[in-house]
């Protein structure tokens, strides 16, 4: 209980700072948290549930694994609660994302009690962040005649962890708010001064641009419930300076939508803009989150009758607003016609901000879900033996002084990324 209670000691402590208890990330708290669920008379039970399900770090924290087998126990009847049947685990599961909480799916996909075996797969089908040594379990049973396995590989080869998730809507409603004028930096969203709390994905939040700013954008989203906020560089360009995943993760956090109801202050789908677009590095960024970045291009250089640029006294381009963005004007980001609408009006096309490619990053909830599925679809297919269908948009062509990349090199160095990114990011980090 002591380290239980410490956690409830600092719970107290983070109040005074209009905080929430911190996620758990710790194996050791996450413990004794599960012996207070199993002790059904523990004072403590109820809070210790809602710690569980709630407030734990998934994905390869220690706690998640303590969380995941926990889940198993539920699930294979070891123990048994009121409040989380083995329905409600695998869903717990499912939200995981990666780590453990694959291992543990595995471990029944591949028992003997069929039904279970069943269920894991049903959920193994919405997964992607599996390691190459999940992969080989997969391989390995299929050489043995286990027909969930050879159900789960055919499923990854077909692609239906993709294919089955919901399409983006057409119409997205956004409620606009000028973060400043000029260009904005990632320091202004992330300050470096603030690195330290940067695991601290709540905390963190706090020092995104000003506290006013966050009040005036929470002030936003009351009015417009059914809409999202774009940050906007009103005359500048969104996200300049050094590349931040943190920066995107409190634009995410303040004005994207929570990626799971059982993971708190991580969010996805934020969508910003800039009079002069997006800095390259930062707008990838964006991509990760499956948010989306817009050249607004809503201030232009004023031109006399000869078309010349007119200059003020300090010499100066003068600048002619094409539309206004002022705080608070609500648009309509059209998907399928890829244009920016304000009411029925026509603003500006927008088809660099929903290419193919960005528009598969935007359903599956971000670029690494996408870079992983390709990688996961392929390797099923030639585990199979068949021909992976075409699924996603080819990938795009890179070019450096003219010389485009070969459909060879194109392959390999999105390989590369995958590999990289399983060793050294794994998807659980972005909770974290």
């Amino acid at each position: 209980m002591n380290i239980y209670k410490d956690y409830i000691k600092e719970i107290e402590e983070r109040k005074v700072q209009g905080l929430h208890p911190k996620p758990i990330d710790s194996a050791d708290l996450l413990s004794e948290i599960i012996t207070l669920i199993k002790d059904s008379g523990n004072e403590h039970r109820k809070d210790a549930l809602q710690f569980f399900i709630y407030n734990t770090l998934p994905g390869t924290t220690s706690a998640a694994g303590a969380k995941a087998q926990f889940l198993k126990e539920i699930i294979l009847g070891e123990s048994v609660l009121e409040e989380i049947s083995p329905a409600f685990a695998f869903e717990l599961l499912s939200h995981m994302k990666g780590g453990p909480s694959i291992e543990v799916l595995l471990d029944l996909a591949l028992g003997t009690d069929m039904t279970g075996a069943k269920q894991a797969a049903s959920v193994l089908k919405t997964q992607v962040f599996l390691y190459d040594a999940d992969i080989d379990r997969l391989k390995e049973a299929f050489k043995n005649d286990n027909v969930i396995a050879k159900e789960i590989l055919e499923s990854y080869a077909q692609a239906e962890f993709f294919t089955k998730l919901p399409e983006v809507p057409e119409e997205i409603k956004i409620v606009t708010y000028i973060a400043g004028e000029g260009d904005i930096s990632t320091d202004l969203l992330s300050p470096g001064n603030q690195a330290h709390s940067r695991s601290d994905r709540e905390l963190h939040g706090k020092c995104m641009i000003t506290p006013q700013a966050q009040e005036e954008i929470k002030a936003l989203q009351a009015q417009h419930p059914d809409t999202s906020v774009m940050l906007i560089a009103e005359k500048g360009t969104m996200g300049v300076g050094s590349s931040r995943m943190s920066g995107v993760n409190n634009v995410a956090l303040w004005t994207g939508k929570q990626a799971s109801p059982y993971v708190p202050f991580v969010n996805i789908a934020p969508i910003v803009g800039g009079t002069n677009g997006i800095s390259p590095i930062f707008l990838t960024t964006v991509d990760v989150t499956g948010g989306i970045g817009i050249d607004l291009k809503n201030w232009v250089k004023e031109t006399d009758a000869s078309g010349n640029v007119v200059r003020n006294e300090n010499g100066e381009p003068v600048l002619e607003e094409v539309y206004s963005v002022a705080t608070g004007t609500v648009l309509t980001i059209n998907t399928k016609k890829k244009k920016l609408y304000n009411g029925d009006k026509e603003l500006i096309d927008i088809s660099k901000a929903l290419t193919p490619q960005k528009m598969e990053f935007i359903k599956a909830g971000g670029s690494y879900a996408i870079v992983f599925g390709k990688k996961i679809q392929t390797v099923a297919a030639k585990i199979l033996e068949i021909e992976a269908p075409t699924v996603f948009a080819p990938s795009k062509e890179i070019t450096h002084e003219g010389q485009g990349l070969t459909a060879v090199e194109k392959y390999l160095t999105e390989t590369l990324l995958a590999s990289l990114l399983a060793k050294y990011y794994m998807p659980a980090r972005m909770f974290v």
